[in-house]
């Protein structure tokens, strides 16, 4: 995948600068104009405070096949829906950190990655949900001034970049597809025009910073077990529960097949 802007940039000064993220060899793009409430340092303590994470235990689930003539074969399959071979990492996957990914940063974590090319790979924590409204964050931008829906933390670089993921059925005009309807937010004009539209928080996330890696980095990560890799959908990305999404996810790169024993479904009666 070519390289391309993702992302804007606010600061709390009035002027807005492009500028190549060396560390990550990825430009970022910006939302000329915007800029935070609050300084970058304090945002992040804001949103660092607010965090509060629990992770209850959810049931597998199970399917049936019918195998051959004659015969059918109750089990629990599991599907092959998460991996570890790096090859599967792109845009629109998720990771889920391992249980043993011991980062406190990072420890039990999903992440949608929104950027991946030989270089450099871009990605949105899904699951850190502040307390800060964005009201707070977008003060002077009259559609957010009664915006109750908080913004994510989406990871621990640049905590003044603003990223928007929206759920639309038909592309918004400039916006970057992810994955399915789901769509990365690019420009100024079009993240107010749907700050105006007063959607629900269920389709309209806003984050405050991303993780990011070399891609190097991150194939090694996945090769040592720090992170299983999803496919993405709108409905992880958009989930009502952030807080407990770690949790429903890694729980499902544990399940076991259970077969039961083969039971006899018809017999064909010789003429």
């Amino acid at each position: 995948m070519s390289r391309y802007k993702l992302c804007w940039f606010t600061t709390l000064a009035a002027i807005i600068i492009f500028s190549v993220i060396r560390t990550l060899q990825v430009r970022l793009t910006r939302l000329d104009g915007l800029t935070a409430n609050a300084q970058p340092q304090d945002s992040e303590l804001a949103l660092a405070e607010s965090l509060s994470q629990s992770w209850p235990e959810n049931q597998p689930v199970g399917s049936h096949l019918v195998l051959g003539i004659g015969r059918e074969i109750s089990r629990t399959v599991v599907l092959p829906v998460q991996s570890k071979n790096p090859k599967d990492l792109g845009v629109g996957k998720l990771l889920v950190a391992s249980r043993g990914l011991a980062d406190p940063i990072f420890a039990k974590t999903v992440v949608l990655l929104v950027h991946f090319d030989s270089n450099s790979v871009v990605g949105l924590m899904l699951n850190r949900r502040s307390d800060v409204p964005l009201s707070r964050v977008f003060e002077q931008l009259k559609a957010a001034k009664s915006r109750s829906d908080p913004v994510y933390l989406g990871g621990p670089v640049e905590i003044s970049a603003v990223f928007a993921l929206l759920r639309s059925k038909a592309k918004p005009k400039s916006a970057e597809r992810i994955v399915g309807d789901v769509y990365l937010i690019p420009t100024r004009s079009l993240f107010e025009k749907t700050l105006s539209a007063r959607l629900d928080p269920g389709v309209f996330h806003v984050y405050l910073g991303y993780a990011g890696w070399t891609a190097d980095q991150l194939r090694k990560e996945v090769e040592v077990g720090a992170w299983f890799i999803f496919q993405g959908d709108a409905q992880t990305v958009f989930n009502s529960d952030p807080d407990n999404l770690w949790s429903q996810m890694i729980r499902k790169t544990e399940l076991k097949m259970a077969s039961s024993r083969p039971a006899e479904f018809f017999r064909l009666q010789e003429k």
